[in-house]
């Protein structure tokens, strides 16, 4: 049996992870479309959104908490190990942020939003993709917060000018997908009568909740193992934001 790893980190080498990574891979494709300059990155994760947007960049910077990744960094690409916030540059330091399905996971987000205010410059613009908490099918207990389309906008309106709210949608097979994994997490969840995911503390959940969540992905996998693989990027599409998005894409713009 191969190893289980946690959820939160998805690759492309895990089948199981196809119709999360699709997803979170466009996030990268629509981040090359918008950035150029100097561009920070904060939670390289897996590495593979590099190859991605370095190419769009004159100077791009990635960082996260830990190296976990083995993609070999292009000419114009630094990696830097760092936890935020605080972030370690100077004032001004960046045309073009991008952060995506981090923020979740920052306690202090708010501080965490004024620093990346503070080290774009002027006109300078913040690319942030988060879950859609009105899509989430039960707690993620890695995530100290999810954010529903407004809540994410009033947060990101304190510090920045003007934020521009999209987010990304599935079509038919997509949202098939979604469906099965819908009844597989209910399929577990009826063995939690008392709602204990909403009452116990985070950190008694994270481990239960990977093994569970990695399992019902690999059983997603062998019983339609043709719609999980058959996924791809361009079954997701960025657009105006809704309810029923599964992840909020925003622009926001100093």
């Amino acid at each position: 049996m191969a190893s289980l790893h946690t959820a939160e980190r998805v690759s492309a080498r895990d089948r199981s992870d196809n119709f999360v990574f699709q997803r979170s891979i466009l996030a990268y494709y629509e981040a090359k479309e918008r950035v150029h300059g100097h561009v920070l990155e904060i939670g390289t994760g897996m590495g593979y959104g590099i190859d991605v947007v370095a190419p769009a960049a004159e100077r791009f910077v990635t960082i996260d908490k830990s190296r976990a990744f083995e993609v070999t960094l292009p000419a114009n690409t630094e990696f830097r190990q760092m936890e935020v916030p605080p972030i370690g540059f100077a004032d001004a330091s960046f045309d073009y942020v991008i952060s995506f399905q981090v923020i979740e996971h920052i306690k202090r987000d708010r501080e965490f939003i004024r620093e990346v205010h503070r080290i774009l410059r002027p006109g300078g613009k913040f690319i942030v993709s988060t879950p859609n908490a009105p899509m989430s099918l039960t707690r993620n207990p890695w995530h100290v917060r999810e954010y529903r389309p407004e809540e994410l906008k009033a947060l990101l309106g304190e510090c920045f000018s003007e934020v521009e709210c999209l987010g990304v949608s599935g079509n038919e097979r997509v949202m098939e997908y979604y469906e099965k994994n819908r009844q597989g997490v209910e399929r577990i969840t009826r063995f939690d009568p008392l709602d204990l995911q909403h009452r116990l503390p985070r950190w008694m959940l994270q481990i239960p909740y990977d093994i569970l969540n990695r399992l019902n992905r690999r059983r997603l996998l062998d019983e339609n193992t043709s719609l999980t693989e058959s996924i791809t990027m361009q079954d997701y599409a960025v657009g105006p934001v809704t309810e029923s998005c599964f992840d909020l894409f925003y622009i926001a713009h100093k």
